[in-house]
């Protein structure tokens, strides 16, 4: 493990995804899930989240596109809240779930849609 690129990683997953959510990943980690844990830090937020050809908007709202044609909706959650730290608006959010539909299929956009309410809801935006 590189330890630089691992700080930097943990300071960007931090400044997306907030403070307490990654403490929290960070500190119930144990044997079996760790390395998970230390592989997407360093390698998912201290590379590729802080290479310099997109900013941290842009790369979020890739990744609600992303998570909705994977159809992971707990991590779509967690990308939808990191998008509007990262400066995405309530309406780019809702484009980009708009756009999927035709790409990912309806049905997958219908649960984006109904996550990301869920996210609007909690957060009062």
């Amino acid at each position: 493990m590189n330890p630089e690129r691992y700080e930097q990683g943990l300071a960007t997953r931090r400044a997306v995804l907030g403070a307490d959510y990654v403490d929290a990943a960070i500190a119930s980690a144990d044997d079996f899930n760790r390395p998970l844990q230390e592989l997407v830090t360093e390698y998912c937020w201290g590379d590729i989240w802080n290479r310099p050809g997109l900013d941290r908007r842009t790369r979020s709202l890739l990744n609600l596109a992303m998570l909705t044609a994977l159809n992971r909706p707990h991590e779509l959650k967690l990308h939808v809240k990191g998008a509007l730290n990262n400066g995405a608006t309530k309406e780019e959010i809702r484009e980009v779930l708009m756009q999927t539909a035709i790409y990912c299929g309806v049905p997958a956009a219908v649960d984006s849609f109904r996550n990301a309410r869920e996210v609007f809801k909690e957060l009062g935006v």
